[in-house]
């Protein structure tokens, strides 16, 4: 078998290029240039920034494949160049907004790697959550980023050990704006689910939920996790959750779904799982947040003291990776 390619450690390396993406992404020139906008000068005045910096930076990223220059000083979109006038992919690279946060985020790699404690309050002045409470805009960019705008449709397609026909009842905790409980209840009309988040987020549920068809089977819940769940539902499911969380607060929230799951609910885990001797990775919920991804051993010696005994845990055919628990 041939040895593969060396890595180009320059090029991995090069931050140039991802900040003018970032750049271009919150002055919207993508969108500017969509309108007819060619010349630079018109496209720095409708951007509201120096002519100069921006033919340079559009140099960078013509050479780089996104967007064309079919003049000097003149350019236009190319299929890469296109990608940002997509609202969904275009949340994350906003600077303005929680892009911005997640870019500047990476900034405290290195104190991060040096403690093990995430570095974001260095930099913001709050811990990520706290931040988010304290400016209402940003933490509507986050929402819209982790719900339908910036994901698109959720997959509601995961399987359960003994199937769902005696699921009757749900509960999605940290479940968002609502958007895969939406499409859980679309998938299972004899369903009856409660949305369970923070009150500023399941606040923009209402519209999904009427959307998808099943606002008459949904109830909201405006609380944190760390606090008693409702009880007696069939099944508790945590979506993008426990990954989040470092040891001690992801231990919290598995023992609120245990006691609330009692005596004969399931707790099931989407995201956020590897098999073990997978690889390791870096996510950016460990860089703001101090969050893990945890093999399926690491998952179960957190779920027994909370309370829970891991039934199942793998990939599914639907692409999710489901841990599935039973009260203890």
């Amino acid at each position: 078998m041939p040895e593969p390619a060396s890595a180009d450690l320059w090029a991995l390396s090069d931050l140039c290029t991802p900040w003018c993406i970032h750049v271009a992404a919150t002055l919207r020139i993508a969108d500017h240039i969509a309108t007819g906008l060619s010349a630079i000068g018109p496209l720095a005045a409708a951007a509201g920034c120096d002519a100069g910096v921006l033919d340079s930076l559009l140099g960078h990223l013509v050479s780089k494949g996104v967007f064309a220059a079919p003049a000097p000083g003149h350019y236009a979109l190319n299929d890469a160049a296109q990608g940002l006038l997509n609202p969904a992919g275009r949340i994350g690279l906003d600077l303005d907004g929680i892009g911005g946060r997640f870019a500047y985020a990476w900034g405290t790699l290195l104190s991060y790697a040096r403690t093990g404690r995430p570095a974001y309050p260095e930099i913001f002045g709050r811990p990520f959550w706290d931040d988010l409470d304290a400016h209402p805009d940003l933490a509507a960019s986050f929402d819209a980023l982790i719900g339908p705008v910036g994901h698109g449709t959720p997959n509601p397609n995961f399987d359960l050990t003994a199937g769902w026909d005696g699921v009757r009842t749900m509960v999605d905790v940290g479940g968002g704006t609502g958007g895969l409980l939406a499409e859980i209840l679309r998938a299972r009309p004899a369903l009856r689910g409660t949305l369970v988040d923070q009150p500023r987020t399941v606040a923009l549920s209402a519209d999904i939920f009427q959307s998808a068809g099943v606002a008459d089977r949904v109830t909201v819940v405006g609380q944190s996790f760390f606090d008693p769940l409702p009880a007696g539902a069939d099944l508790y499911l945590l979506k993008s959750v426990i990954n989040d969380w470092p040891d001690a607060e992801a231990l919290a929230i598995l023992r609120r779904c245990a006691e609330a799951a009692r005596p004969a609910g399931r707790v099931v885990v989407l995201g956020g799982l590897r098999p073990d001797g997978a690889p390791a990775d870096l996510a950016i919920e460990m860089v703001l947040l101090g969050g893990k991804h945890r093999t399926v051993s690491e998952f179960r010696a957190l779920a027994q003291p909370a309370g829970l005994r891991l039934l199942a845990a793998g990939p599914q055919p639907g692409g999710h990776f489901v841990a599935e628990c039973v009260a203890a």
